[in-house]
């Protein structure tokens, strides 16, 4: 079952075709010159009961004619039987569309890059397959806004790419606000960031949206649903401690049952009822009454 780690780049591809002649380029390999990128069918099952389909195809065309093909995997991890599957896709491909085609893998750590690059021998003389492989160390770190707002599905892959660290944060803010000065339809991007990004730093980007929320209204629903949870969450907190305070400063004891149910209380209702009864309360009892 595809992932979303396996799904993004395929559907920021499927936004932006042209996406792939920007990664080619970035590897140092020539693309034609062409004037329109479109999506190609990416099935290549034959009349055998073999099922061969590529992750997605990308033609490049100039003047409605296919001047280049190419076939776009995303691999989580090293997969032998695609050194038998990926000369199919090219051969069928070149047929179809009767121009250059090129292989492009995209892999998100150096082991599965190393693998993927290793050269597929044909077993024609001087016949060898070298796949291109973009690993993690090929996606630029964009945070440059004017590049981001330029290119936001490049911008979002370096998002989702570096962002697996700390020192991603950079690329990520700058993918948002990017996204804010472009069309509402590119605030999907910023939830598909979110949803690739590990614990850690979910909670790093959300503090950070949080401190930008007094000078922009996030468009994604995904961030405003978010921080709306967080915000509650701080208010909760907050009222759990006024009221673990006012005890204490009347001279209240507390058992240590009542003290974690009143910190694990998230009910805003229910912690300003209790602010209000610790202000008169005689004992811990009187306030869960």
């Amino acid at each position: 079952m595809p992932t979303q780690e396996h799904e993004y780049l395929i559907e920021l591809v499927r936004n932006r075709p042209s996406l792939v002649a920007t990664l080619l380029a970035g590897t140092g390999v020539s693309v034609p010159t062409f004037d329109e990128a479109r999506l190609g069918n990416a099935d290549f099952t034959d009349c055998t009961p073999t099922e061969y389909r590529a992750d997605s195809v990308v033609i490049l065309c100039k003047e409605g004619t296919p001047v280049s093909a190419v076939v776009l995997e995303v691999q989580r991890e090293p997969d032998t039987r695609k050194r038998w599957s990926w000369p199919v896709y090219l051969s069928t491909l070149r047929a179809r569309t009767k121009c250059p085609v090129l292989l492009l893998v995209f892999c998100e750590d150096s082991r599965t890059a190393r693998r993927c690059a290793e050269p597929i021998e044909m077993g024609h003389p001087r016949w060898v397959l070298h796949p291109i492989v973009i690993g993690p160390n090929g996606i630029p770190s964009i945070i440059d806004l004017g590049w981001a707002v330029d290119q936001p599905e490049l911008a979002t892959v370096s998002a989702i790419v570096h962002g697996q660290s700390e020192a991603g944060l950079h690329n990520i803010l700058t993918l948002f606000e990017a996204l804010g000065q472009l069309p509402e339809e590119f605030s999907e991007y910023s939830d598909l960031v979110l949803s690739c990004l590990p614990d850690f730093m979910l909670d790093k980007v959300i503090r950070e949206l949080r401190m930008a929320m007094a000078t922009h209204h996030p468009r994604s629903a995904v961030i405003r649903a978010w921080l709306a949870e967080g915000k509650a969450e701080g208010k909760a907190e907050g009222e759990a401690k006024a009221v673990l305070l006012i005890l204490e400063a009347r001279g209240i004891s507390l058992p240590d049952e009542a003290r974690a149910r009143i910190l694990a209380c998230t009910d805003l209702h229910t912690l300003e009822s209790w602010v209000r009864k610790a202000a008169t309360a005689k004992s811990a009892d009187e306030l869960f009454l």
